[in-house]
């Protein structure tokens, strides 16, 4: 993710302003009326599909599969598994089975593949090719969607290229009538990659990797307890034998003394570093020691770093208590995240669509996600960047290799490097900044990750940083100290705010902020918190014509469950909370596993912003989810109950209803249950349960600990470079808009934003932007469930190219 900075020089508002009443910007859904594009158009009627996974499992592909079958049914298309992937395509017979709608019922949340996979060694010859397109032909398949790894792609492609060939030849040999060449003259080929390693050039996310991150520092957390029990060395291994992903993300979500990747390869020389590292550690009163080794990882001379190797070194050299963990198969399994969910669910829809569009001149291409955007890229182009990424390795051109991954392999690996460079005190630089640090708003998931990236980011950086305790409140109070590298040892892994954190806004504490500021010399702030910290900054912002104190840099990075602060389309906090409400939703569904017909109402956290509730719902195979950002009367209430009440009548006999908190004042939650269990006599009853609190708490997400981790340590660089070129006369005064930032995601891009320029984007009154990215997705959930519903495409029909790729893909 790179970032960007924007200038303005508007005059702030006034406190009082900021509260001034704005339109409702209600979302409505794209009707057939509009000029948008409109996936309606686009008929699957004819179409025959067939859907299959192949190479190693991973979790998230039944969802990608449910999406598939759906979506094609939805479209009027035919849909067909193709079960054990290429080799129940060569075996034929029973393998190729056409689908019905239940089929993909009750999948959403199981791990693995539920229509097989196997690797196949038939398919690799021309024979068992021109066996597996016979087998197609007999049922009419000339579409074919294929979740896999890159040799399962790259195998789809051949197959592709050779289709006309194989279809002459078995015309020749009389297997096929000579009329089936033309009239099954292309094969469409769209993929989707299922990869846990997210190995894959051409996508930010592989469905599966998000999950087995889960695994992975679910075993590191409870690692950590027995660990530091008794001073222990742990040396974990996880998967990976060509990208150190995993271990990289998993390195810096649990704060690991020391990681192994292939394509970061530690110096000559390493052994006696990695040795001092730890022993300083220790030095530190650091109880715990956790070793990262990816199983692929190398050594400058491309020889391979093993677990085993790391830790007779640790025993030898310096005789610590040490223990190799192999995680092995463990991260291919579980139940898949949110995220995966998620990701599958919106990949798996755009495949089919993709499908629909495909022309005889189309590439075969795969559908990638960047940033929060689904995209389009040609497979071959992915593929090659794929093997060059292993070329450049070999080579031992490992910063090639590096770019060559993306992105986001990229950012993680500077965030990783940039975070483990601790010095001695008499090596690190001096600013002569004092940095301070603080939480604003209710706690979320990941908060202390944040301020553990900004509190040594800003240590490397040279400043001296300080943590504002209790928010605004206690800044006041004067509630404000140094904080030191090894305070926030152990940070990343704590839910809540470990700092304390307070809604209070600081508007009637300003001269008492100002009096704080000037006693302690601080010279810029990092807000880390939701839509008050949003807030507060507007109101210091303000402030600034009478307080000098206020003329200093300052920038928030958003934290929230809710995710409803303007500027950024992700908040720390929002993703641990999502899958929280999956969990809750995977049991409650459970529950009823023995009960026939059972509908659930579950109320969802948020406020006014519906994202809880509609990805939630997304995520966990909801029917209906109710939100603020789109109206919905009494009609459209027993419409859904009426839809509720047909689906009962098949072998589907659960449903799931979401409903935000503030979605309507007199729609609630008692009413809507009410509703539900008065219409549904007789076919169906109802149980209702409001989460609550407990979407706030618990351990925060692989996801919530690497985004805050990597967005804090880009706020302090911000932070460093704002106290440069703000400082004159041996002072530093910062009054332009663009001293006082918001740092959020935008589309696919981290944007610093002056706070002031985004008052024009927000909703005061209901305290959320008044556009929102992820309205968008809405529809998907009410296709998947059977909903007659728009859904715009407009974004998803172009073909985009890799970046850097030179090669060209045949049509």
């Amino acid at each position: 993710m790179d970032s960007g900075s924007t200038q303005s020089k508007k005059t702030p508002q006034s406190p009082k302003d900021l509260r001034t009443p704005t339109p409702i910007t209600k979302a409505k859904l794209p009707s057939s009326k509009t000029d948008k594009k409109l996936f309606e158009n686009l008929s699957g009627a004819g179409k025959v599909i067939g859907v299959l996974t192949s190479g190693g499992d991973a979790q998230g592909m039944n969802a990608a599969v449910r999406a598939v079958v759906r979506m094609g049914i939805y479209v009027g298309a035919k849909m067909y598994f193709v079960y054990e992937g290429y080799q129940g395509m060569v075996d034929g017979g029973n393998n190729i089975v056409e689908v019905t709608w239940e089929c993909v019922s009750s999948i959403l949340q199981v791990g693995g593949t539920v229509i097989g996979s196997a690797r196949c060694q038939a398919f690799r010859t021309r024979e068992g090719r021109l066996q597996a397109a016979y087998n197609l032909i007999q049922k009419g398949i000339t579409n074919l969607c294929v979740i896999g790894g890159d040799g399962s792609l790259t195998g789809a492609n051949l197959f592709r290229e050779e289709w006309n060939g194989l279809l002459e030849e078995l015309a020749r040999t009389g297997k096929i009538e000579k009329e089936a060449v033309t009239k099954y003259a292309y094969l469409n080929i769209v993929g989707m990659v299922g990869s846990i390693d997210n190995d894959f050039c051409g996508t930010d996310m592989t469905i599966g990797t998000d999950s087995a991150l889960h695994r992975i520092i679910e075993v590191v957390d409870a690692i950590m307890t027995t660990a530091q029990s008794h001073q222990r060395t742990f040396v974990l291994e996880v998967m990976g034998r060509h990208c150190g992903y995993l271990a990289l993300v998993s390195a810096l979500a649990c704060g690991a003394d020391w990681v192994f990747i292939p394509e970061y390869p530690p110096e000559e020389g390493w052994e006696k570093q990695l040795c001092v590292k730890l022993s300083e550690n220790r030095a530190r009163k650091k109880r715990l020691n956790i070793i990262i080794v990816a199983e692929g990882a190398i050594d400058i001379h491309n020889k391979p770093i093993s677990s085993e190797k790391v830790k007779d070194l640790v025993v030898s050299q310096l005789g610590y208590d040490t223990r190799v963990t192999i995680l092995g198969h463990v991260q291919r399994g579980g139940t898949p995240s949110a995220f995966d969910r998620i990701l599958a669910s919106r990949m798996g829809v755009d495949a089919v669509l993709a499908l629909l569009e495909a022309t005889p001149n189309t590439p075969a291409c795969v559908v990638s996600l960047s940033g929060n955007q689904s995209v389009r890229l040609p497979l071959m182009e992915c593929v090659h960047m794929t093997q060059e990424v292993q070329k450049a390795m070999d080579n031992r051109q490992f910063d090639e290799a590096v770019k060559l991954r993306g992105r986001s392999f990229e950012n993680n690996l500077n965030t990783y490097k940039m975070l483990s460079q601790k010095k001695s005190d008499a090596e690190l630089p001096k600013s002569n900044f004092n940095v301070a640090v603080m939480n604003v708003g209710a706690p979320a998931a990941g908060m202390n990750a944040a301020v553990r990236s900004a509190v040594r980011m800003g240590i490397i950086e040279g400043h001296k940083m300080l943590a504002v305790s209790n928010g605004f409140e206690g800044f006041s109070k004067g509630q404000i100290k140094e904080i030191s590298w090894g305070a926030v040892g152990g940070w990343t892994g704590q839910g809540g705010s470990i700092l304390g954190t307070k809604r209070t806004l600081p508007a009637k504490y300003l001269e008492k902020i100002a009096e704080q500021m000037r006693v302690h010399n601080i010279n810029a702030l990092l807000v880390i918190g939701g839509f008050e910290a949003y807030l507060g900054l507007l109101e210091l912002s303000a402030a600034r014509e009478k307080y000098e104190e206020f003329c200093v840099p300052m920038v928030m990075v958003p934290a929230t469950v809710s995710n409803n602060v303007p500027g950024s389309d992700f908040s720390i906090g929002a993703d641990t909370a999502l899958n929280t409400i999956t969990d809750t939703c995977d049991r409650i569904k459970q529950s009823a596993s023995g009960t026939k017909r059972r509908v659930f109402i579950i109320e969802t956290m948020g406020g006014y912003c519906g994202y809880l509730a509609s990805m939630g719902g997304l995520s966990a195979g909801a029917d209906v989810a109710y939100i603020f950002e789109e109206q919905f009367d009494i009609r459209e209430l027993q419409a859904n109950v009426e839809h509720l009440t047909e689906k009962m009548k098949t072998s589907i006999q659960r449903g799931l209803v979401l409903r935000n908190e503030n979605c309507n004042e007199n729609y609630t939650t008692d009413f809507i249950y009410q509703l539900y269990s008065e219409e549904g006599k007789g076919v169906f009853d109802c149980r209702k349960n409001v989460l609550g609190h407990m979407q706030q708490g618990g351990a925060p997400s692989p996801f919530d600990r690497n985004f805050g981790t990597k967005i804090s340590a880009k706020a302090i660089q911000w932070i460093s470079h704002k106290l440069k070129e703000s400082y004159r006369k041996g002072k530093v005064f910062a009054n332009t808009d663009d001293s006082v930032c918001l740092l959020g995601m935008r589309t696919r891009t981290l944007l610093f934003q002056p706070v002031a320029e985004l008052k024009d984007q927000t909703d005061f009154v209901h305290r959320i932007p008044k556009e929102q990215w992820w309205l968008k997705l809405r529809p998907l959930m009410k296709i998947l469930a059977k909903y007659k519903i728009s859904y715009d495409v407009s974004d998803s029909g172009q073909l985009e190219h890799v970046p850097g790729c030179n090669i060209q893909t045949s049509s």
